[in-house]
Protein backbone atom coordinates (compact mmCIF):
# COMPACT_ATOMS: atom_id res chain seq x y z
CA UNK A 1 0.00 0.00 0.00
CA UNK A 2 1.10 3.53 -1.06
CA UNK A 3 2.04 5.55 2.18
CA UNK A 4 1.02 8.26 1.13
CA UNK A 5 -2.98 7.60 0.02
CA UNK A 6 -5.83 7.52 2.93
CA UNK A 7 -7.55 4.22 2.99
CA UNK A 8 -11.45 5.11 1.31
CA UNK A 9 -14.31 4.69 4.05
CA UNK A 10 -17.39 5.11 3.44
CA UNK A 11 -19.31 7.67 4.96
CA UNK A 12 -22.09 5.59 6.78
CA UNK A 13 -24.75 7.70 5.90
CA UNK A 14 -27.29 4.87 5.64
CA UNK A 15 -29.68 5.21 8.67
CA UNK A 16 -29.88 8.73 8.78
CA UNK A 17 -32.35 10.93 8.06
CA UNK A 18 -30.91 13.95 7.48
CA UNK A 19 -30.83 15.20 4.04
CA UNK A 20 -27.30 17.11 4.54
CA UNK A 21 -26.11 13.91 5.85
CA UNK A 22 -27.17 12.06 2.64
CA UNK A 23 -25.84 14.43 0.40
CA UNK A 24 -22.77 13.97 1.88
CA UNK A 25 -22.38 10.39 0.09
CA UNK A 26 -22.37 12.49 -3.51
CA UNK A 27 -19.05 12.35 -4.92
CA UNK A 28 -17.61 10.42 -1.88
CA UNK A 29 -14.36 8.46 -3.22
CA UNK A 30 -15.95 5.60 -1.77
CA UNK A 31 -19.17 5.45 -3.79
CA UNK A 32 -17.00 6.49 -6.79
CA UNK A 33 -14.99 3.18 -6.35
CA UNK A 34 -18.23 1.04 -5.88
CA UNK A 35 -19.55 2.20 -9.07
CA UNK A 36 -16.76 1.55 -11.06
CA UNK A 37 -17.07 -1.88 -9.50
CA UNK A 38 -21.00 -2.10 -10.10
CA UNK A 39 -19.57 -1.68 -14.20
CA UNK A 40 -17.47 -3.98 -14.11
CA UNK A 41 -19.76 -6.86 -12.61
CA UNK A 42 -22.30 -6.17 -15.04
CA UNK A 43 -20.12 -5.95 -18.29
CA UNK A 44 -18.21 -9.30 -16.93
CA UNK A 45 -21.40 -10.85 -16.02
CA UNK A 46 -22.37 -10.42 -19.76
CA UNK A 47 -19.05 -11.64 -21.29
CA UNK A 48 -18.99 -14.88 -18.92
CA UNK A 49 -22.45 -15.78 -19.52
CA UNK A 50 -22.22 -15.31 -23.25
CA UNK A 51 -19.17 -17.21 -23.38
CA UNK A 52 -21.28 -20.11 -21.77
CA UNK A 53 -24.48 -19.78 -24.07
CA UNK A 54 -26.53 -17.99 -21.13
CA UNK A 55 -28.54 -15.34 -22.59
CA UNK A 56 -29.67 -11.85 -20.60
CA UNK A 57 -33.65 -11.32 -20.86
CA UNK A 58 -35.97 -8.89 -19.67
CA UNK A 59 -38.03 -9.68 -16.76
CA UNK A 60 -40.81 -8.12 -14.65
CA UNK A 61 -40.09 -6.86 -11.20
CA UNK A 62 -43.05 -7.34 -9.65
CA UNK A 63 -44.41 -11.10 -8.87
CA UNK A 64 -47.37 -13.55 -8.28
CA UNK A 65 -45.45 -15.95 -7.01
CA UNK A 66 -42.66 -15.49 -4.32
CA UNK A 67 -39.75 -18.11 -4.20
CA UNK A 68 -39.85 -17.22 -0.44
CA UNK A 69 -43.13 -18.42 0.99
CA UNK A 70 -44.02 -18.60 4.73
CA UNK A 71 -43.33 -22.11 5.19
CA UNK A 72 -40.49 -24.77 6.30
CA UNK A 73 -36.54 -23.31 4.36
CA UNK A 74 -37.98 -19.88 4.13
CA UNK A 75 -36.34 -17.40 6.21
CA UNK A 76 -37.93 -14.14 5.15
CA UNK A 77 -41.33 -12.61 3.80
CA UNK A 78 -42.57 -11.25 0.70
CA UNK A 79 -43.05 -7.82 0.16
CA UNK A 80 -46.76 -7.13 -0.89
CA UNK A 81 -47.46 -4.09 -3.00
CA UNK A 82 -50.01 -2.98 -5.15
CA UNK A 83 -49.56 -2.26 -8.94
CA UNK A 84 -52.73 -0.74 -11.13
CA UNK A 85 -55.04 -2.21 -8.53
CA UNK A 86 -53.73 -5.35 -8.46
CA UNK A 87 -51.95 -6.65 -5.15
CA UNK A 88 -49.07 -8.53 -6.35
CA UNK A 89 -45.49 -8.65 -4.96
CA UNK A 90 -42.13 -7.11 -5.65
CA UNK A 91 -39.88 -10.18 -6.94
CA UNK A 92 -37.56 -11.76 -4.40
CA UNK A 93 -35.97 -13.77 -6.75
CA UNK A 94 -35.96 -13.85 -10.59
CA UNK A 95 -35.62 -17.90 -10.37
CA UNK A 96 -39.01 -18.75 -11.58
CA UNK A 97 -38.74 -16.31 -14.24
CA UNK A 98 -35.41 -18.01 -15.28
CA UNK A 99 -36.61 -21.29 -15.01
CA UNK A 100 -39.48 -20.31 -17.66
CA UNK A 101 -36.88 -18.67 -19.48
CA UNK A 102 -35.11 -21.52 -19.57
CA UNK A 103 -38.05 -23.16 -21.72
CA UNK A 104 -37.71 -19.89 -24.13
CA UNK A 105 -33.73 -19.99 -24.32
CA UNK A 106 -32.67 -23.24 -23.23
CA UNK A 107 -28.80 -22.50 -23.55
CA UNK A 108 -30.02 -20.98 -19.99
CA UNK A 109 -30.62 -17.62 -19.55
CA UNK A 110 -29.27 -14.82 -16.49
CA UNK A 111 -30.48 -11.44 -15.08
CA UNK A 112 -29.10 -8.84 -12.44
CA UNK A 113 -31.73 -6.78 -11.14
CA UNK A 114 -32.93 -5.61 -7.58
CA UNK A 115 -34.93 -8.32 -4.85
CA UNK A 116 -37.04 -7.50 -2.07
CA UNK A 117 -37.52 -9.73 1.14
CA UNK A 118 -39.17 -8.21 4.20
CA UNK A 119 -35.88 -8.76 6.53
CA UNK A 120 -34.49 -5.94 8.78
CA UNK A 121 -30.95 -5.03 7.33
CA UNK A 122 -27.77 -5.12 9.53
CA UNK A 123 -24.52 -5.88 8.85
CA UNK A 124 -24.58 -9.04 6.14
CA UNK A 125 -28.49 -8.29 5.51
CA UNK A 126 -30.36 -6.13 3.03
CA UNK A 127 -34.42 -5.94 2.65
CA UNK A 128 -33.24 -4.05 -0.63
CA UNK A 129 -30.51 -5.43 -2.43
CA UNK A 130 -28.71 -6.27 -5.72
CA UNK A 131 -29.46 -10.07 -7.01
CA UNK A 132 -26.83 -11.66 -10.01
CA UNK A 133 -29.12 -14.62 -10.78
CA UNK A 134 -28.54 -17.15 -13.84
CA UNK A 135 -30.98 -21.09 -14.67
CA UNK A 136 -28.82 -23.38 -16.57
CA UNK A 137 -29.34 -26.95 -18.50
CA UNK A 138 -28.17 -29.54 -15.95
CA UNK A 139 -27.28 -30.07 -12.83
CA UNK A 140 -26.11 -29.37 -9.34
CA UNK A 141 -21.96 -30.66 -10.83
CA UNK A 142 -23.18 -27.99 -13.34
CA UNK A 143 -24.08 -25.12 -11.45
CA UNK A 144 -21.10 -25.42 -9.30
CA UNK A 145 -18.82 -25.12 -12.27
CA UNK A 146 -20.51 -22.42 -14.08
CA UNK A 147 -20.62 -20.14 -10.24
CA UNK A 148 -16.68 -20.74 -9.66
CA UNK A 149 -15.77 -19.95 -13.05
CA UNK A 150 -18.09 -16.92 -12.84
CA UNK A 151 -17.02 -15.83 -9.61
CA UNK A 152 -13.07 -15.98 -10.67
CA UNK A 153 -13.90 -14.23 -14.01
CA UNK A 154 -15.42 -11.05 -11.88
CA UNK A 155 -12.51 -10.98 -9.34
CA UNK A 156 -9.91 -10.98 -12.70
CA UNK A 157 -11.92 -8.04 -13.94
CA UNK A 158 -11.58 -6.09 -10.96
CA UNK A 159 -7.99 -6.96 -10.48
CA UNK A 160 -7.41 -6.16 -14.39
CA UNK A 161 -9.94 -2.55 -13.86
CA UNK A 162 -9.02 -1.23 -10.51
CA UNK A 163 -6.67 -3.30 -8.85
CA UNK A 164 -4.01 -0.76 -7.59
CA UNK A 165 -6.35 1.64 -7.20
CA UNK A 166 -8.10 -0.68 -5.03
CA UNK A 167 -4.99 -1.75 -2.83
CA UNK A 168 -4.50 1.74 -2.49
CA UNK A 169 -7.93 2.43 -1.69
CA UNK A 170 -8.42 -0.48 0.98
CA UNK A 171 -4.79 -1.96 1.33
CA UNK A 172 -5.00 -5.33 -0.17
CA UNK A 173 -6.03 -7.33 -2.87
CA UNK A 174 -4.39 -10.65 -2.48
CA UNK A 175 -7.97 -12.04 -1.48
CA UNK A 176 -8.63 -11.22 -5.18
CA UNK A 177 -5.58 -12.86 -6.34
CA UNK A 178 -5.72 -15.67 -4.30
CA UNK A 179 -9.56 -16.72 -5.56
CA UNK A 180 -8.25 -16.29 -9.09
CA UNK A 181 -4.89 -18.03 -8.53
CA UNK A 182 -7.28 -20.97 -7.39
CA UNK A 183 -6.92 -24.17 -9.68
CA UNK A 184 -9.65 -26.70 -10.15
CA UNK A 185 -12.33 -26.81 -7.78
CA UNK A 186 -13.10 -24.47 -4.75
CA UNK A 187 -12.97 -27.17 -2.07
CA UNK A 188 -16.95 -28.85 -1.26
CA UNK A 189 -18.18 -30.61 1.62
CA UNK A 190 -21.71 -32.15 2.05
CA UNK A 191 -23.45 -30.51 4.99
CA UNK A 192 -23.25 -33.22 7.33
CA UNK A 193 -19.45 -32.96 6.85
CA UNK A 194 -19.97 -29.45 7.25
CA UNK A 195 -21.48 -30.38 10.90
CA UNK A 196 -18.68 -32.50 12.25
CA UNK A 197 -16.39 -30.45 11.19
CA UNK A 198 -17.67 -27.18 13.52
CA UNK A 199 -20.06 -29.15 15.93
CA UNK A 200 -17.58 -28.79 18.57
CA UNK A 201 -18.02 -24.93 19.12
CA UNK A 202 -21.35 -23.64 20.04
CA UNK A 203 -23.60 -21.63 18.19
CA UNK A 204 -22.03 -23.07 14.65
CA UNK A 205 -25.57 -25.19 14.02
CA UNK A 206 -29.31 -23.54 13.72
CA UNK A 207 -31.03 -26.85 15.19
CA UNK A 208 -34.79 -26.47 14.46
CA UNK A 209 -36.27 -30.12 15.06
CA UNK A 210 -37.29 -30.77 11.90
CA UNK A 211 -33.81 -29.25 10.01
CA UNK A 212 -30.82 -27.93 10.78
CA UNK A 213 -28.14 -25.24 9.21
CA UNK A 214 -25.45 -23.65 9.31
CA UNK A 215 -25.39 -19.99 11.17
CA UNK A 216 -23.28 -17.09 10.17
CA UNK A 217 -20.88 -18.15 13.00
CA UNK A 218 -20.60 -21.73 11.82
CA UNK A 219 -20.19 -20.49 8.35
CA UNK A 220 -16.75 -18.33 9.06
CA UNK A 221 -15.79 -21.17 10.99
CA UNK A 222 -15.80 -23.44 8.11
CA UNK A 223 -13.86 -21.41 6.27
CA UNK A 224 -11.07 -20.65 8.30
CA UNK A 225 -11.16 -24.65 9.26
CA UNK A 226 -11.59 -25.94 5.62
CA UNK A 227 -11.00 -23.21 3.11
CA UNK A 228 -11.60 -18.99 2.68
CA UNK A 229 -13.57 -20.68 -0.47
CA UNK A 230 -15.63 -23.29 -0.11
CA UNK A 231 -19.06 -24.87 -1.48
CA UNK A 232 -21.56 -27.06 0.89
CA UNK A 233 -24.07 -29.00 -0.73
CA UNK A 234 -26.89 -31.30 0.34
CA UNK A 235 -28.66 -29.14 2.79
CA UNK A 236 -31.35 -31.44 4.61
CA UNK A 237 -34.65 -30.78 2.57
CA UNK A 238 -36.20 -28.84 5.13
CA UNK A 239 -33.99 -26.66 5.86
CA UNK A 240 -34.47 -25.26 1.97
CA UNK A 241 -36.90 -24.20 -0.19
CA UNK A 242 -39.39 -26.34 -1.81
CA UNK A 243 -37.81 -26.25 -5.33
CA UNK A 244 -34.54 -27.30 -4.70
CA UNK A 245 -34.30 -31.12 -5.75
CA UNK A 246 -34.56 -34.13 -3.86
CA UNK A 247 -30.54 -35.38 -3.17
CA UNK A 248 -32.05 -38.51 -1.89
CA UNK A 249 -34.39 -41.23 -2.77
CA UNK A 250 -36.11 -40.60 0.45
CA UNK A 251 -36.19 -36.72 -0.08
CA UNK A 252 -34.34 -36.36 3.46
CA UNK A 253 -31.54 -33.72 1.72
CA UNK A 254 -31.92 -31.76 -1.73
CA UNK A 255 -29.70 -30.75 -4.30
CA UNK A 256 -28.79 -27.34 -3.35
CA UNK A 257 -25.33 -25.82 -2.68
CA UNK A 258 -24.01 -22.50 -1.12
CA UNK A 259 -20.72 -20.74 -1.79
CA UNK A 260 -18.80 -19.62 1.00
CA UNK A 261 -16.53 -16.43 1.33
CA UNK A 262 -15.98 -13.42 2.65
CA UNK A 263 -18.71 -12.49 5.24
CA UNK A 264 -19.88 -16.58 4.61
CA UNK A 265 -22.61 -17.65 2.00
CA UNK A 266 -22.29 -15.10 -0.85
CA UNK A 267 -24.15 -17.20 -3.30
CA UNK A 268 -27.03 -19.81 -2.77
CA UNK A 269 -28.08 -22.80 -5.13
CA UNK A 270 -29.55 -25.62 -6.57
CA UNK A 271 -30.84 -28.26 -8.88
CA UNK A 272 -34.44 -27.65 -9.11
CA UNK A 273 -37.11 -30.52 -9.63
CA UNK A 274 -37.45 -31.86 -13.09
CA UNK A 275 -40.91 -33.62 -13.15
CA UNK A 276 -44.53 -32.32 -11.65
CA UNK A 277 -44.68 -35.42 -9.46
CA UNK A 278 -41.12 -34.66 -7.33
CA UNK A 279 -42.34 -30.84 -7.03
CA UNK A 280 -45.90 -31.93 -5.61
CA UNK A 281 -43.82 -34.14 -3.02
CA UNK A 282 -41.78 -31.51 -1.91
CA UNK A 283 -44.81 -28.88 -2.19
CA UNK A 284 -46.76 -30.81 0.43
CA UNK A 285 -43.21 -32.15 2.65
CA UNK A 286 -42.48 -28.20 2.79
CA UNK A 287 -46.31 -27.44 4.02
CA UNK A 288 -46.62 -24.96 0.75
CA UNK A 289 -50.31 -24.13 -0.63
CA UNK A 290 -49.91 -25.74 -3.92
CA UNK A 291 -52.55 -23.40 -5.67
CA UNK A 292 -50.22 -20.89 -5.68
CA UNK A 293 -47.54 -22.27 -7.69
CA UNK A 294 -50.24 -23.50 -9.94
CA UNK A 295 -48.59 -22.41 -12.91
CA UNK A 296 -44.88 -23.44 -12.03
CA UNK A 297 -46.41 -27.10 -11.90
CA UNK A 298 -47.78 -27.32 -14.71
CA UNK A 299 -44.94 -25.55 -16.48
CA UNK A 300 -42.93 -28.78 -15.20
CA UNK A 301 -45.86 -31.12 -16.61
CA UNK A 302 -45.79 -29.75 -19.95
CA UNK A 303 -42.13 -29.11 -20.38
CA UNK A 304 -40.29 -30.77 -18.17
CA UNK A 305 -36.33 -30.16 -18.07
CA UNK A 306 -33.37 -30.35 -16.08
CA UNK A 307 -32.45 -26.54 -14.86
CA UNK A 308 -30.18 -25.63 -11.82
CA UNK A 309 -30.18 -22.17 -10.75
CA UNK A 310 -27.99 -19.65 -8.07
CA UNK A 311 -28.56 -16.25 -7.18
CA UNK A 312 -25.55 -13.87 -5.83
CA UNK A 313 -25.54 -10.97 -3.63
CA UNK A 314 -23.87 -8.64 -5.13
CA UNK A 315 -23.50 -6.51 -2.25
CA UNK A 316 -22.25 -9.34 -0.30
CA UNK A 317 -19.27 -9.70 -2.90
CA UNK A 318 -18.74 -6.45 -2.81
CA UNK A 319 -17.89 -6.90 0.66
CA UNK A 320 -15.96 -9.09 0.25
CA UNK A 321 -14.25 -7.23 -2.92
CA UNK A 322 -13.45 -3.95 -0.34
CA UNK A 323 -12.58 -6.10 2.55
CA UNK A 324 -15.57 -4.66 4.23
CA UNK A 325 -17.72 -5.92 7.50
CA UNK A 326 -21.00 -3.99 6.90
CA UNK A 327 -23.29 -4.62 3.64
CA UNK A 328 -25.16 -0.99 4.11
CA UNK A 329 -22.27 0.86 3.15
CA UNK A 330 -22.59 -0.78 -0.14
CA UNK A 331 -25.52 0.48 -1.96
CA UNK A 332 -25.01 3.51 -4.00
CA UNK A 333 -28.87 4.82 -2.88
CA UNK A 334 -29.76 3.68 0.28
CA UNK A 335 -33.20 2.49 1.02
CA UNK A 336 -32.30 1.39 4.95
CA UNK A 337 -34.81 3.53 7.15
CA UNK A 338 -35.42 5.07 4.41
CA UNK A 339 -38.24 9.02 5.14
CA UNK A 340 -41.55 7.36 5.55
CA UNK A 341 -42.84 10.35 4.30
CA UNK A 342 -41.53 13.18 2.73
CA UNK A 343 -40.28 16.30 5.08
CA UNK A 344 -42.54 19.72 4.68
CA UNK A 345 -39.70 21.13 3.42
CA UNK A 346 -39.35 19.43 0.34
CA UNK A 347 -41.56 19.30 -2.84
CA UNK A 348 -42.56 16.11 -3.73
CA UNK A 349 -41.61 15.18 -7.42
Amino acid sequence: MNPTVTTVEPPANWGSNDLTALARSLGSPWYRLVGDLHDIIHVTTQRYASSRGVKNLFLPVTTRTVTCPTALGSDSEPVPVTVSGVNTYLADSMQFALEYGCRVAPGGCYTIMPSFRGENPDETHLGQYTHSEAEIPGDMNALIDYVTGYVQALAGAILDGVGDRLADARGDVSHLIRMVETKGKFAELTFDEAVRTVADVDGTIRDEGEWRTLTRKGERLLMQRVSEFVWVHHFESLAVPFYQAFGDETGTTAKSADLYFGMGEVVGSGERHTSAEELRKSIALHGVNEQEYAWYVRMKEEFPMLTSGFGMGVDRFLMWVLKHDDIRDMPLISRTDELKSWPASVTRP
